[in-house]
């Protein structure tokens, strides 16, 4: 599986406050990233999987979610995000 917990702590310390700071903002955007990367990588193999393709599309509609609530709220931890993300918006 692509998605261990030993990944998942390893996003959230790096992206987040501590590694079980699982509620945060940017330890959130920071593994839908991640698994947003893996479905398009899936994807440029499979170009006729619709399900996949529809779950990508969800998740980037609430990373961006994310994104814009992290942005109205605070914008330094926003910026901070998307640098180290390397996110273009």
């Amino acid at each position: 599986m692509y998605l261990t917990s030993e990944i998942k702590k390893d996003i959230f310390k790096k992206f987040g406050k501590s590694e079980k700071d699982t509620g945060s903002s940017e330890g959130q955007i920071a593994l839908f990233t991640h698994r947003i990367n893996h479905l398009t990588e899936h994807l440029k193999k499979k170009h006729k999987d619709k399900s996949t393709e529809r779950s990508l599309v969800l998740m980037v509609g609430k990373r961006k979610a994310l994104l814009d609530y992290l942005k109205k709220n605070d914008i330094e931890r926003y910026r901070t995000i998307l640098k180290k993300l390397e996110i273009r918006k």
